[in-house]
């Protein structure tokens, strides 16, 4: 993968701190190891009907991290690589719609150390990336890609450009109204039904994000070996892998996400078609 020099998004909200300070992860809750493990993996790409998690149960620290005044610059590199990643989603999303005759309002991605607030609520380091309908953020503290690499063993920049254009998938949902439909369904079924909605909005944003991939593969330069990284960390953050790597029971009725196979199924059905129309997850009864 190869990203210095390409073009930056204006997108970029830094709040990690005044003058863009680094700052680490901030454990919720004094909840360590494999605890703190399954509730960053668990709540890491959820984008959908966040607030319970984020405004219950993780208890922790009640610092906010505030936005810079006046416009964003690009910091560091860490800033500068999702910066273009952003960029090339906004690239590939905007010629999408367009070619529907719509067109695309780019999402702002809000960087953060510790926790801020969102339109969601309080948004917290343990709940992993995520995106939220309601101001049409993406939030992401950035120490969650050294959990990937260290905590679940997911390594390559392209792993990491995955995460981020797939809670860019679930904006599209939003513009789309899928995740609007969803919510109001899942107001009125059981929570049973309710996560297998959860895990088609999921696997469809996998798909967008395979949409995407095959679309910057030029732009980004990727090889057999990138597309490969983000495979393999749709396997990593499958709820069975995740289940099996707390410790506990495999139970599918409780998925929200999909199974390590269907992540990775759904992503290269996005990357090997190009085309949204691969990615009608509600449609079939076959995830």
């Amino acid at each position: 993968m190869r990203w210095k020099g390409l073009r930056t998004s204006r997108n970029i909200q830094d709040r990690r701190g005044s003058g863009g300070g680094r700052g680490g992860m901030r454990r919720a809750g004094g909840v360590g190891g494999i605890g703190l493990l399954a509730i960053v993996v668990i709540g890491a790409l959820l984008g959908v009907d966040v607030t319970p998690l984020l405004q219950g149960g993780l208890g922790g620290g009640t610092m906010q991290s505030s936005a810079p005044s006046g416009p964003n610059e690009i910091d560091d590199s860490n800033e500068e690589f999702v910066a273009v990643v952003l960029a090339q989603t906004e690239t590939v999303w905007s010629d999408i719609f367009s070619q529907s005759g719509y067109d695309y309002a780019e999402p702002t991605l809000v960087l953060f150390s510790g926790g801020t607030t969102s339109g969601c609520g309080y948004a917290q380091s343990a709940m992993g990336p995520f995106y939220c309908p309601a101001d049409q953020n993406v939030f992401l503290d950035m120490d969650f890609f050294r959990v990937m690499e260290q905590d679940l063993g997911s390594s390559g920049e392209f792993a990491k450009a995955y995460v981020i254009a797939h809670e860019v998938g679930h904006h599209v949902q939003n513009l789309t109204g899928v995740l609007g439909e969803v919510n109001t369904e899942r107001a009125r079924v059981s929570q049973r039904e309710s996560n297998a909605l959860s895990v088609r909005v999921e696997l469809q944003a996998d798909c967008y994000s395979g949409i995407w991939a095959r679309a910057v593969s030029e732009s980004l330069s990727l090889t057999d070996a990138d597309i490969r990284s983000a495979l393999d960390t749709a396997a990593r953050i499958g709820d069975d892998a995740l289940q099996q790597a707390a410790g506990g029971r495999v139970v599918p009725d409780s998925f929200t996400h999909g199974t390590s196979e269907q992540r990775q199924r759904w992503f290269y059905a996005g990357y090997r078609s190009g085309d949204p129309g691969a990615c009608d997850t509600f449609s079939t009864s076959d995830l």
